[in-house]
């Protein structure tokens, strides 16, 4: 082969044009890859059944459904008509689910776990089964799962194994949620004031606006919603903006399935709330005490601990159970803001994965296919 100055220039245009080629080809690949990214995220965020929690909350009036002070167990929605309307009881101006249907008021059964499981092979279709292991465990033998516990801890619906458990957990496991709430201190007392010591609801009810009063066997028991198993109770919020803008701020709460809940909790002197047990161990409940006098103390499996104000009190409700008020009614109520942060061991693709199966009324709407 001869070289020469030709050549020479034949191969360099050669090379340059070559090279102009791939640079076309790849940007054209590098824009067939965006745009199919994108039609992805199009997809998963139009199918995904849960929603944000501060778009629901735009979107929740239509969920209360007429029901004074928007509480309504979001299992119970659509029960209130037709052949369950009989159901539901109206007291101080809430319903109050007797539905033997009810998600919530039922423990896990034969028909539950075959919904779980159908719920759960529907989002590994959409999304994926990677990271599910632990999840597809739970939900294929939840039954046993649940009747072989020991007494001190029994999730009474849903069980994840292999997840650490311990009646109390250190407030560092947390720590940016639980520091969050500490310093919302001052504007969560000054909210619960405002609506603690409104006038009655209606005529021959003792209780403000909002609030709904649980069963003890001594004493009062008065809890008020922002959120009730997943739902936004919208009139609630409404009253409490500086309460819900706190919510939106924190990491890990569980906004977006039925077993998140957040409220203010109120126990009067003299009260007892009973052994339970919660529904899971996915989740930890943190108190923050607004108001502690002497003599409340909670006993979570066998273990002690007593709230403070100012600080949050982080426990695995799914142990047994029980708090009470022994004080004098000089003391006052013992008061706390209760919300429902996810289990630190819990992992991303677990807690999405979790959020599609316990979409409020997706596993009711499984019941009817």
């Amino acid at each position: 082969m001869e070289w020469s100055l030709e050549s020479v220039r034949e191969m360099v245009a050669g090379g340059m044009q070559s090279i102009r080629e791939c640079e076309i080809c790849a940007f054209a690949i590098g824009m067939c890859v965006l745009l199919l990214f994108l039609w992805y995220c199009y997809r998963v965020g139009r199918e995904h059944g849960s929603s944000p929690l501060r778009g629901r909350y735009l979107a929740g009036s239509g969920r209360i459904g007429g029901v004074v002070g928007g509480f309504m167990s979001s299992d119970c929605r659509g029960r209130g008509k037709g052949k369950h309307g009989s159901m539901l009881e109206e007291q101080n101006g809430f319903a109050f689910c007797q539905s033997s249907e009810c998600f919530r008021c039922t423990s896990a059964g034969e028909s539950l776990n075959q919904r779980l499981y159908h719920s759960l092979q529907d989002y590994a279709k959409r999304y994926t089964w990677s990271g599910m292991g632990r999840v597809h465990k739970g939900v294929r033998d939840q039954g046993r799962y649940l009747n072989s516990r020991p007494t001190i801890q029994r999730p009474e619906v849903f069980f994840l194994p292999d997840l650490p458990s311990a009646p109390f957990f250190s407030r560092e496991v947390q720590r940016h949620d639980v520091e969050l709430l500490e310093q919302s201190f001052p504007a969560l007392l000054a909210e619960f004031e405002s609506i603690y010591h409104q006038p009655p609801a209606r005529s021959g009810s003792s209780l403000p606006p909002g609030w709904k009063a649980n069963s003890t066997p001594r004493g009062q028991w008065w809890t008020y919603y922002l959120v009730n198993q997943g739902t936004p109770l919208v009139l609630n919020v409404r009253r409490c903006p500086k309460a819900w803008r706190v919510l939106g701020q924190l990491r890990t709460f569980i906004a977006n399935n039925v077993f998140g809940n957040a409220c203010f909790s109120v126990l009067t002197p003299g009260a007892l709330i009973t052994e339970h047990y919660g529904p899971t161990n996915v989740r930890l409940r943190c108190h923050l005490g607004l108001r502690v006098p002497p003599s409340c103390e909670l006993v979570v499996g066998g273990e002690p601990q007593c709230w403070s104000e100012g600080s949050c009190l982080l426990f695995d409700d799914s142990f047994l159970h029980r708090a009470f008020h022994e004080g004098s009614a000089e003391d006052g109520p013992r008061v706390v803001f209760m919300v429902d942060l996810w289990h630190p061991n819990v992992a991303a693709a677990e807690r999405q994965a979790l959020d599609y199966i316990f979409t409020p009324g997706r596993l009711e709407d499984k019941e009817g296919k």
